[in-house]
């Protein structure tokens, strides 16, 4: 009785506190129907929407210590239910085999993919004899060959190979088949002949906003060229495809990549500075500052100047997201309460998860919630704490540098679970970096925008120039000193959510009992440093395998498959190249690659003339072949065919992984047998 007594005390010293916990309660919903191996069916979602019937039931009837409890297992199963309705809304048609022949569709977005080639986005797609009913609604094409100059809205075609979206490049791994179903990318591929002109562009309801959004790239690219155009053309519209990848990987090293993308920080830089402008001119002026409220005005503008900046930076998730938290902190501004608190951060994140539910698992959501999070806990702390006086000019250096360092330390393990990479001067970059892009860079392009309909804009946009400039001088200075960058190894995945929820406890919990989640980080930290690497991988292909030696994973092949092999690598937390990592290997380069284990040998066969010189097998090999093969004798065998069943493999401990086991029969993941036999 006394722990039951002991529980209800510290319920009701958190009553005033409890709607911060709304979206975690709410996450983890959304989280479990990600996590399971299999899809819900009716009777699933029937019996969760009679548990929140009944969890609502039950917290009227009681105490006001346990009704919060049942609201909290309420969100839960609400959250469970909005993922799965979600899943369903998106669901289009998939391609379901490689395809190669003319493809036609319409341009609707436009960007560049990890080799730096120009992709495209085509929906309306036609691709050769298949029936519009069953034609993916959504493709995307790299473009590796000529092409006449593009636009959203235009039609074109050519002839280019498909194929359904990827699955894990390994079993657990990053499900880029989930990422696309939610884009409702039914195929990708790449084409390397031209691209020619099926008809013009027709500027409809669909393509008018990216057209205009393209202009506005291509005039800011016109005025400032290379990679300073392209990084003006990312932070204006959201347009990528002007940065190289060379600009992109210093930045990434430099902890510096947040700045091209359209997040909170672009669209709270944005709203600050209209809002402060506003209301400065509008205080200026004795008339209108003793009539009108001038802070609501103020409000009013900055959510204007924000509606316009999301049209303009095409509406991603991040800037949506970014757009819902200004609007409820100014929403907050119009109604008289506290702008920046917990409450308003609680609000934007469930508005951002009942609207795309799907977001929870992107680094993007986590890292932006993260860091706004932990800088409201921090300075809404500071507010009661006594500091020595300070000179007023070291006052915003000191503000920067602290902001710097919470948003930096809340994302840093997030950062490293997705991107496998810690920068060590990230602090010191971004106190370079950060009061140019709020001082100099936003600040001319809100004036390059007002200039615009006069046809001046050019001088305002050379002075966003001068601040980008030094943002990407920054960059390279940064990434280029010794230890810039350290690589770390993938951490199992229950570590990221564990640690999340031990953080959130001790930001959100009252009492002395918040210290309590420092244990489940702890634990966190610990599972993360031990946890092993497979033995062996094998690409879904039979095109790769990588095998963990003691100079690191050496690769069969120093050609082929690079973006399996840049995944296997990071995820391995080293910084090698593919053909560094194939030079591991221990026998020299050949058509058919074996490394020998303590219980088995691995042969890999990579082409036609390697499968004609293996015709027999032995009990004891394991056999994968990048081309469809029949061998005699006792050997477990991996080609094509079964792949397309299994999906990627990994050994571990001896045992054999799946990525179709691992993933289960889902939405995004069609039903399919393991193609394991009982005695493997």
């Amino acid at each position: 009785m006394r722990v039951v007594a002991w529980v209800e005390g510290a319920l009701l010293n958190q009553r005033g506190h409890l709607l911060p916990w709304s979206p975690v309660c709410l996450a983890i919903g959304i989280g479990l129907y990600f996590a399971i191996r299999f899809e819900p069916d009716a009777r699933i979602y029937s019996g969760l929407s009679g548990l929140v019937l009944l969890a609502i039931w039950a917290s009227r009837r009681m105490s006001s210590a346990w009704a919060p409890l049942a609201i909290g297992g309420a969100l839960v199963a609400v959250g469970f239910i909005l993922a799965g309705a979600r899943a369903h809304m998106v669901a289009e048609p998939v391609l379901k085999w490689r395809y190669y022949g003319p493809v036609e569709g319409r341009v609707v977005a436009l960007d560049r993919s990890a080799s730096d080639a120009l992709r495209v986005t085509l929906d309306q797609v036609r691709i050769g004899d298949v029936p519009p009913d069953q034609a993916p609604r959504r493709i995307r094409l790299s473009l590796h060959g000529d092409h006449v100059p593009i636009v959203p809205g235009q039609r074109v075609m050519t002839t280019a190979h498909l194929s359904p979206p990827q699955g894990p490049v390994e079993p657990g791994g990053f499900d880029f088949r989930r990422h696309a179903w939610f884009q409702r990318l039914g195929a990708v591929g790449y084409t390397r002949t031209p691209v020619v002109t099926a008809a013009p562009a027709r500027f409809e309801a669909g393509v008018r906003v990216v057209a205009v959004r393209m202009a506005i790239s291509d005039r800011v690219r016109e005025v400032l060229p290379g990679d300073v155009g392209g990084f003006a053309a990312a932070v204006s519209t959201g347009d990528r495809s002007g940065i190289s990848a060379d600009a992109l990987d210093k930045l990434r090293a430099s902890n510096l990549a947040h700045l091209l993308a359209i997040s909170g920080l672009h669209m709270g830089l944005l709203t600050g500075f209209v809002f402060v402008t506003c209301r400065v001119l509008l205080a200026a002026l004795p008339a209108l500052a003793l009539r009108w409220p001038v802070r609501k005005v103020a409000a009013v503008c900055a959510l204007i100047a924000a509606t316009l900046y999301l049209l303009l930076s095409g509406g991603n998730v991040a800037t949506e997201r970014a757009f819902v938290m200004v609007s409820v902190l100014f929403g907050a501004v119009l109604i008289d309460r506290r702008a920046i608190s917990l409450r308003a951060v609680a609000v934007a994140a469930l508005l951002v998860l009942f609207l795309r539910p799907e977001s929870l698992l992107s680094p993007g959501f986590q890292m932006s919630f993260a860091a706004t999070t932990a800088l409201v806990a921090v300075f809404g702390a500071l507010r009661d704490v006594e500091v020595p006086r300070v000179p007023k000019w070291l006052r915003p250096v000191g503000g920067l540098l602290c902001s710097s360092a919470v948003a930096g330390l809340a994302t840093a393990p997030i950062g490293a679970a997705h991107f496998n990479m810690v920068s060590h001067y990230g602090l010191l970059a971004n106190t370079l970096s950060v009061s140019v892009m709020g001082s100099v860079v936003v600040p001319s392009a809100v004036l390059a925008a007002i200039l615009a309909p006069f046809g001046i804009e050019a001088v305002a946009i050379h002075v966003m120039g001068f601040g980008l400039a030094w943002i990407l001088a920054v960059s390279d200075w940064v990434s280029g000193l010794d230890g810039a960058r350290s690589f770390v190894a993938s951490s199992p995945g229950f570590v990221l959510p564990l640690f999340s929820l031990g953080a959130l406890w001790v930001i959100l919990w009252q009492g002395r009992s918040r210290w309590v989640g420092v244990f489940p980080m702890a634990f966190a930290a610990v599972f993360w440093g031990q946890g092993q690497r497979p033995e062996v991988l094998i690409a879904d292909s039979g095109g790769l395998v990588g095998v963990m030696t003691e100079r690191g994973r050496a690769l069969s092949k120093e050609k082929g498959a690079g973006f399996v092999a840049s995944v296997w690598l990071e995820n391995d937390g080293d910084g090698a190249t593919q053909p560094e990592a194939a030079g591991r290997w221990p026998s020299a380069p050949d058509l058919v690659q074996r490394y020998p284990f303590e219980k088995f040998q691995l042969v890999h066969i990579t082409g036609k003339r390697a499968a004609q010189q293996v015709t027999v097998c032995q009990p004891g090999e394991l056999v994968v072949s990048a081309v469809p093969i029949k061998l005699t004798g006792d050997c477990a065998v991996f080609d094509p065919d079964r792949l397309r069943k299994t999906g990627s493999l990994a050994i571990r401990q001896g045992k054999l992984f799946s990525s179709a086991v691992a993933t289960g029969p889902r939405l995004w993941s069609p039903v399919r047998p393991d193609g394991f036999s009982k005695s493997e």
